[in-house]
């Protein structure tokens, strides 16, 4: 069985990307592009992976949709060959652009990203983002939950949020947390970040992680090593 764990192509080149990718098949459920990589290597980037990993692996195809409804729907219209199993916009850009990209990709998870985990409360506040007496969890609460209204099918939430998420979602939206890092590894550009073992404890469905596999020396034994993280907390949780 795989890992429940999406990992960051964030390559700097179009063969770093498929060695990435061929490393951690078979290892992990699924692997992200992002938009970097996207905006750079179009769609050969992403049949390139699909070859690479073979057709047990999911794509998370990370672009973070964010404009009118008709433009986002035709966005999402246009990676429609891809066949990715998410696809990304931003909770932030409201019901009908959500609903937009849903009704273009109806077998795709479309993904809403709340609160990018680069963002603290203080952030949120200089953006307007957050009432007086709200948490950055209150803030993901409620955005997710219209998100989910307008046919979103996941969510992306810090580790911190995730629990709280998965306490009044529905059983079937996967809950996507980035921002996970293994026990001693550095928290890079993340702020509110957590461990494999404490997300999945919490109710993540697919960790997201990159650069702890990915900047390895040996980013199959990191990839297997971290999924033995997983399946140990995994256990731990079915006790």
């Amino acid at each position: 069985m795989t890992a429940p764990i999406a990992v960051a192509l964030d390559a700097p080149d179009p063969q770093t990307l498929t060695r990435w990718a061929a490393a951690v098949a078979g290892v992990v459920s699924t692997v992200k592009i992002g938009l970097e990589v996207y905006l750079r290597d179009g769609a050969p980037a992403v049949w390139a992976v699909r070859e690479a990993v073979g057709p047990d692996c999911g794509v998370f195809l990370d672009l973070k949709l964010h404009d009118i409804p008709a433009t986002v729907g035709g966005a999402a219209r246009s990676v429609q060959d891809l066949r990715p199993d998410f696809l990304t916009v931003h909770a932030a850009g409201g019901p009908e652009m959500i609903n937009a990209a849903a009704h273009a990709l109806p077998d795709t998870r479309i993904t809403a990203v709340t609160v990018l985990t680069s963002l603290g409360r203080s952030d949120l506040d200089r953006l307007g983002m957050i009432g007086a007496t709200e948490s950055v969890a209150d803030v993901v609460r409620r955005w997710a939950l219209i998100a989910i209204d307008a046919g979103a099918r996941a969510l992306v939430c810090s580790p911190q949020e995730v629990a709280a998420l998965r306490a009044v979602v529905p059983a079937d939206i996967t809950l996507i947390t980035p921002g996970v890092r293994p026990t001693g590894a550095d928290a890079g550009d993340q702020r509110r970040i957590a461990t494999p073992a404490s997300a999945l404890a919490a109710g993540a469905d697919l960790l997201v992680i990159g650069r702890p596999i990915t900047a390895a020396s040996d980013p199959h034994a990191a990839a297997e090593s971290i999924a033995q993280e997983c399946s140990n907390a995994l256990t731990k949780c079915g006790e």
